[in-house]
């Protein structure tokens, strides 16, 4: 049988480890190799939106992983998901939004559904998500969205554990007003670290354990 190949298409170099220890764990016998590039969400933060121009981009990149071999790819950035659905229909071999297992997961858990995120471009991008995908399931959810102030800098700026503060305070705050909590980028998972189970008051997802445990169904 052939190895299976998974490209990865990251816009933080950082998650590139997180991915490489789940997909080790979860995806024994499949060849991954990465492609990262931060000036994909710089461009999106400089901007306040996704543009037209970074959506050409991104179909480059799942061109360039098709290219490459991958028999399948996932991006692992929730800020650019319109523009991965949208590339993922010229691309020749299947493509997965990180948050749509995720999504998926979600909407089964609950009528109410909270969305934690870091920047303001990846709120509107998951929380439609959500909603199409309640739809596709015949189900109504309603969004609880929360923004999370100056994280995203401090994260960058190299203050993870400032980063890991804040959004953990949010967390808890709003995890006592849904029925499941929605943690919109993958790069926010390293908090359910600190956070033991008895301070969430709901089930929280993260996108990449998910993610990956799709992804071996598949591959």
């Amino acid at each position: 049988m052939k190895t299976k190949t998974l490209g990865l298409i990251h816009t933080s170099a950082t998650l590139v480890p997180v991915f490489g220890q789940l997909c080790s764990q979860k995806l024994p016998g499949v060849h991954v190799f990465n492609i990262a590039d931060d000036s994909l969400v710089k461009g999106i933060m400089a901007a306040g939106k996704l543009t037209s121009i970074i959506s050409r981009r991104v179909a480059s990149y799942l061109e360039s992983a098709e290219l490459a071999g991958a028999d399948y790819i996932m991006v692992t950035c929730s800020s650019i998901g319109p523009a991965v659905e949208a590339g993922a229909l010229l691309a020749g071999v299947p493509v997965l939004r990180v948050d749509q297992p995720m999504a998926d997961r979600a909407v089964m858990l609950g009528d109410k559904v909270g969305v934690v995120a870091t920047l303001r471009t990846t709120l509107d991008p998951t929380a439609d998500l959500i909603q199409r995908r309640a739809a596709m399931k015949g189900r109504t959810v309603k969004l609880e969205a929360r923004l999370v102030e100056g994280a995203f800098e401090a994260l960058m700026g190299g203050q993870a554990a400032r980063h890991d503060e804040l959004v953990a305070a949010a967390l808890k705050d709003l995890s006592a007003q849904v029925d499941v909590v929605v943690l919109a980028q993958a790069s926010m998972a390293r908090v359910l670290e600190s956070i033991p189970e008895h301070e969430r008051k709901a089930p929280v997802l993260s996108s990449p354990g998910l993610a990956v445990d799709y992804l071996a169904t598949v591959l």
